[in-house]
């Protein structure tokens, strides 16, 4: 942020060390932020830099005794946030865009849309992944992202960060009346999206973690109806950038079958994490390696798979480290 010693005014003097102590324990908090409000871990981690550098400029005129460190990077970055949505795009699903699909052999229709991206868990601090994680459910922050920014950020900072109406109205320059408006009508709008069907009670850890292994050993064996047997009646299946989506486990296992018929069925799934929920890296084979083909991101309730929403996006692919898989040859 700047180097060592340098000095900011003619009083005080401000070291990138103690920056950097006084902000890191924020940063993978920030991310998380402004994940919320932009729908982008790429657009994100940019903007927890531009904050962090406007956090340096100022850090001399920082005024303890008016906010935490906490509270004023938060400031920062929703502020940031909000001049970057000035020029950005929504970031919808495609559930947001189109009604369902009625025909898993349908042409696949690519919808050319700045698409919603899932965050990893492995970015986040963890405390944060728990303590928040019904706030980082993909589901939500897609319904987030149909909220106009200025909603957005009222929402996020009373709801999340647990801020005050007054605290919300200083950052944002505005009343406390303007910010308890802003928020029933950001609350409402999300009761409408019926998004709160999505936070449903998850089965414990380890029956959760059951059900997804169960998952992976019938998707590396190809085993469509194995794997249907483990969604809800209703399980949805949708892939952005694809817009063609999917309700109901035998649409759902018909175009499972279909990608089996298109890309062969020698598969490895690796279990991985996004938005505090369970995910998985998906890799088919080519040649003499397994090559990434998608990440999918699963909700998961007490009757089975609920939600599978898959991204085949190199962007996303980079944010969770997936790389081709060597194929091992059997021990004989």
């Amino acid at each position: 942020m700047g180097e060592a010693g340098t000095e900011r005014d003619a009083s005080v003097t401000v070291t990138s060390e103690d920056f950097d102590r006084r902000t890191g324990p924020y940063r993978r908090e920030l991310l998380a932020h402004c994940y919320r409000m932009l729908g982008s871990v790429n657009e994100a981690e940019d903007l927890v830099q531009e904050t962090l550098l406007r956090a340096w400029r100022a850090f001399d005129r920082y005024d303890a005794e008016r906010a935490s460190v906490r509270t004023w990077l938060h400031r920062i970055a929703t502020n940031v946030c909000l001049t970057a949505l000035r020029s950005r795009a929504r970031r919808p699903l495609p559930s947001d865009v189109v009604g369902p699909n009625l025909d898993p052999d349908a042409p696949m229709v690519v919808g050319e849309l700045p698409w919603l991206q899932p965050v990893p868990d492995a970015l986040l601090d963890p405390a944060t992944v728990v303590a928040a994680r019904g706030s980082l459910r993909l589901a939500l922050v897609a319904a987030m992202q149909l909220l106009p920014p200025r909603q957005r950020a009222i929402l996020m900072l009373r709801d999340v960060l647990d801020w005050s109406a007054a605290e919300v109205a200083d950052a944002l320059a505005t009343t406390p009346a303007a910010v308890n408006s802003g928020l029933q009508r950001a609350r409402a709008r999300l009761d409408a999206t019926a998004v709160r069907e999505e936070q449903v009670a998850e089965p414990a850890d380890p029956d959760r973690r059951a059900l997804v292994d169960r998952y992976v050993a019938a998707f590396e064996r190809a085993d469509v109806a194995a794997l249907t047997r483990l969604l809800t009646d209703d399980a949805v299946l949708e892939m952005p950038p694809v817009l063609n989506w999917y309700v109901g486990r035998e649409r759902y296992g018909r175009f499972i079958a279909r990608v089996f018929a298109m890309r062969g069925t020698d598969w490895r799934m690796r279990p991985t994490a996004a938005n505090g929920q369970p995910a998985l890296a998906a890799y088919v084979r080519d040649g003499d390696a397994y090559v990434p083909h998608t990440l999918q991101v699963l909700t998961i309730g007490d009757a089975g798979i609920r939600r599978n929403v898959v991204f085949q996006d190199p962007q996303v692919f980079d944010a969770f480290g997936l790389t081709p898989l060597p194929v091992v040859a059997p021990v004989s």
